[in-house]
């Protein structure tokens, strides 16, 4: 129902209640001014289509307003009952929000508690890696350490049945041109080669012998530069680890000696005129 239609059905309901009004007024005066009248059924029979009992002032019957004024007032029943019905629709929709509100508020709080966990972890995790990091180095120089006593002799023959200490001592008074007096007084822990023996094998296994005596295992060392332009080589043992950062170090100490800078590697630190070098992108 539209708020025209509702104007016109007011303003048809008003002219109605006025003309009953009206009609009541002029019926009490014309009792008043004259004698009753008794009306016989043929009178009634013969009243005018257009009384006031029948017509309205629009010149529509009663009747007809009435029914349509009933299939507006059902048609607007109709109508409340839509809204009743999209009223509980809304109803339930704003529980519905309100409910998926609490849950999204839940849901944040605990994200914020799994943030602040995996935050907790991570910190954890950072700390632990840099224990293990300490803890790694720590082995890796008690495993130098282990070794310092320790040359690698590399070239050498090998065969069948061969006693290592002795070849290791034959090597050092041929090729390293020690005095056999000297080479008789060497005392090792222990000698033996290195790895498996691999049948077809291009080159011999290296020797590690380890010294008793500091002193005799730097004596021997020095004796290094007898081997130059042959196929033998004498140097330290060193961890898988710190092997791999002097590879590194290595073409940087040519390279600054061309320069003519004095550099020297010890185990796995560079030093350069007397100074620590520091390269975090190439030294550890």
């Amino acid at each position: 129902m539209n708020s025209e239609d509702s104007e016109e059905n007011l303003e048809t309901l008003q002219e109605y209640i006025d003309w009953c009004f009206d009609v009541i007024v002029m019926k009490k005066n014309q009792n008043a001014c004259s004698p009753v009248k008794s009306e016989t059924a043929s009178s009634k029979r013969s009243r005018p289509a257009d009384s006031p009992e029948t017509t309205s002032p629009t010149g529509k019957s009663f009747t007809d307003i009435l029914d349509s004024i009933d299939k507006r007032l059902s048609s607007f029943d109709a109508r409340l009952s839509l809204v009743e019905i999209l009223h509980r629709e809304f109803k339930s929709l704003r529980e519905s929000l309100e409910f998926s509100q609490q849950q999204v508020e839940t849901l944040a709080a605990e994200n914020a508690s799994l943030r602040d966990s995996v935050k907790s972890l991570t910190e954890n995790v950072t700390h632990l890696n840099e224990e293990n990091k300490k803890i790694k180095e720590t082995v890796i120089d008690l495993q130098a350490r282990s070794m310092r006593d320790n040359l690698v002799f590399s070239g050498i023959p090998e065969s069948a049945e061969e006693d290592a200490e002795a070849t290791v001592k034959s090597f050092i008074k041929t090729y390293l041109k020690l005095p056999e007096d000297t080479v008789e007084n060497i005392c090792f822990e222990r000698v033996h080669r290195l790895g498996a023996k691999k049948p077809g094998a291009p080159r011999p296994r290296p020797i590690v012998a380890k010294f008793g005596y500091f002193k005799q295992k730097e004596q021997v060392k020095s004796r290094g530069r007898e081997l130059k332009g042959t196929d033998f080589s004498v140097n330290d043992q060193f961890p898988k680890e710190i092997l791999e950062r002097r590879k590194v170090l290595f073409p940087i100490r040519r390279s600054l000696i061309q320069k003519g800078s004095r550099a020297v590697i010890a185990v796995d630190r560079l030093y350069v005129d007397g100074r620590l070098y520091r390269d975090v992108s190439t030294t550890p």
